[in-house]
């Protein structure tokens, strides 16, 4: 599976936005989607995830916050993540990623950056 985020910039405290994850390939046999995030000399932590069956989870740091949703389009799976009431603590790079078939597979990042 090929991973493609794209989305990320600068916005201000209170903001929105959202990323995007194209995934494409082997799609069919994914069975959770996600994201994760590091903020500068931090190490990587969980976001939020969707499983195939449409249930989801979140970190309680951004729960209420953001939401995690799925579509497919022309054969390719898109995860978005929507973040709203944006403030400077998430500021970092998203990776998502992908879980099937007993391999997990990341995406490049894009940068989020929450800032006045």
């Amino acid at each position: 599976v090929q991973l493609q985020a794209s989305g990320g910039g600068l916005v201000q405290p209170g903001g929105s936005l959202r990323v995007s994850c194209a995934a494409s390939g082997s799609i069919s046999s994914l069975e959770i989607m996600g994201w994760y995030r590091q903020a500068p000399e931090k190490q990587r932590e969980f976001v939020a995830l969707i499983r195939k069956s449409g249930s989801t989870g979140y970190a309680d740091s951004v729960k209420g916050r953001f939401t995690i949703s799925t579509e497919v389009a022309e054969s390719t799976l898109y995860i978005n993540l929507q973040m709203d009431s944006l403030n400077p603590d998430d500021t970092g790079v998203y990776y998502c990623y992908v879980y099937g078939n007993g391999e997990r597979s990341w995406g490049q990042g894009t940068l989020v950056t929450v800032s006045s």
